[in-house]
């Protein structure tokens, strides 16, 4: 069995991905900015003439980028997250040879997640937001997909990975400002400071979709938010039904 853990941001992802390590020991727990198999969140995608070009370029780091790389056929991902350097500019370099972002036209972006799915054949991983969270935001506020289209692809993932084994768990927010106040408290410095809320205002307010639609501020998110649950909640009673559980976040009890 291999656990998708998904919901939105603040919905309490990690405390169930918490859980569950616990009473699976033996199996692997998989954040963003991990390697993963199935996910590239945080993460850069390059080929091998591009990964020397980094490694010549942060000589001085070589073997700390090295110990966070991994190969894939003829492609390099790098867990650049994951790297800690005062070197300036170096995470902000990495980023844009993320598969997110706008950073790939729409074709290669789905042919990498759709060839990555169907190598993949690991089992006892618990994945943390791999199946939905990056995958939606970047086709709604980058490629300023419909629902339709959207739902198209995931019937692709769907034959994708049908004989492989898995469980997508949903938890569903019912008060979602609430959830997303209480992370912007949580992801602050010691001075009070957000450090996650500008980021992710900056994040959505400069996408192509709010620009476009011309919204912007933390009613325009929170109204995001709310749209993409609704829409990934469809995709699981639609497509994944057979092999999803839905929780209300915060507020479920389970039996493992």
């Amino acid at each position: 069995m291999n656990y998708f853990v998904e919901g939105l941001q603040g919905s309490g992802k990690s405390t169930l991905v918490k859980k569950l390590s616990e009473k699976h020991p033996n199996y692997t727990a998989i954040h963003e900015g991990d390697y993963s198999p199935v996910e590239l969140a945080w993460c850069a995608y390059v080929d091998k003439k591009t990964y020397g070009d980094i490694l010549e370029k942060y000589k001085d780091i070589r073997e700390e980028i090295e110990k966070k790389s991994f190969a894939e056929g003829d492609r390099m991902i790098i867990c650049y997250t994951k790297i800690l350097t005062d070197i300036p500019g170096f995470h902000k370099d990495l980023e844009k040879y993320e598969i997110y972002n706008g950073n790939l036209s729409p074709e290669t972006f789905k042919e990498v997640i759709l060839e990555r799915l169907k190598k993949w054949d690991g089992d006892n991983n618990i994945f943390e937001c791999s199946i939905f969270q990056n995958i939606i935001e970047d086709m709604i506020l980058f490629q300023k997909c419909s629902d339709e289209e959207i739902m198209d692809f995931y019937k692709q993932i769907k034959e994708v990975i049908a004989d492989k084994p898995g469980v997508i768990m949903y938890l569903a927010s019912d008060d979602i400002k609430a959830n997303i106040d209480v992370i912007r408290k949580e992801r602050s410095d010691d001075q009070g400071n957000e450090m996650w809320f500008p980021l992710m205002m900056g994040y959505f307010d400069n996408s192509p979709y709010a620009l476009e639609k011309n919204v912007k501020g933390y009613d325009a998110l929170l109204k995001h938010f709310k749209h993409r649950q609704e829409l990934e909640l469809r995709i699981c009673e639609e497509l994944f039904k057979d092999r999803s559980i839905i929780l209300r976040s915060k507020n479920y009890s389970i039996c493992f």
